[in-house]
This record gives C-alpha cells, structure tokens and sequence, in this order.
C-alpha cells in the first residue's frame, strides 16, 4: 500500500526558509507526479508545486520564485525548499504523490509564518 510522510515543517521568522521533505514508502510500480499542497486555517486545500517524472517542476503563482520542488526517484522522495517566507504561507503542507492505479497523501506537516 503506498503511503508518504511528510517532515520538516515548524516555525519560522517572515523572510526565513524550511526544507520539507516526503518519503513514500510501499509503491512498486511508476511515480508519475510528486507533489505539494497546502491548507491555511479556513481555507480548502490548494496546490502548491508537483514535480512530473520528467523532472518538469510546476508551481503556484503565489509561490513562484520563492520555492523549489524537486524529487529522488531512486530514494522515492520529494523536496520543498522554501525561501523568502511570509506569513500568508502558514499552512500545513500535504504531499501527494500519485501513479497507475493510486494516489496517496500525507497527514501533513505544519508550517508557521511569524510577521
């Protein structure tokens, strides 16, 4: 059964950067996207970054230039660095991860912007 965790959330000064991490577990065919998402207090979830098999990165507008997803297929792991937070990016961060015939999520790791 696939699965993913996610770590490296925590609290962080405006302007400062985290590293986020996941780390699926228990897929034993093709990872087609890696991805992150995010949900603020309130608010539904929303996308935030995926990282395709073909390395090709996408991300939100509100996040461009700031962040930078990338993944290890040979460790099944992907990365979110995040630099020049804000507070707006509060949330906790969801992986998802998904291929032929499953999509998983993570429990999420919280992320907190102090102004």
């Amino acid at each position: 059964q696939a699965q993913v965790v996610e770590s490296g959330g925590g609290l962080v000064q405006s302007g400062g950067s985290l590293r986020l991490s996941c780390a699926a577990s228990g897929i034993t065919t093709s990872i087609v996207s890696m991805g992150w998402f995010r949900q603020a207090p309130g608010k539904p979830r929303e996308f935030v970054a995926t990282v395709a098999n073909n390395g090709r990165a996408n991300y939100a507008d509100s996040v461009k230039g700031r962040f930078t997803a990338s993944r290890d297929d040979v460790k099944k792991m992907v990365f979110l660095q995040m630099n020049s937070l804000k507070p707006e990016d509060t949330a906790v961060y969801y992986c998802n991860v998904w291929g032929p015939g499953y999509e998983t999520w993570g429990p999420g790791t919280r992320v907190t912007v102090s102004s």
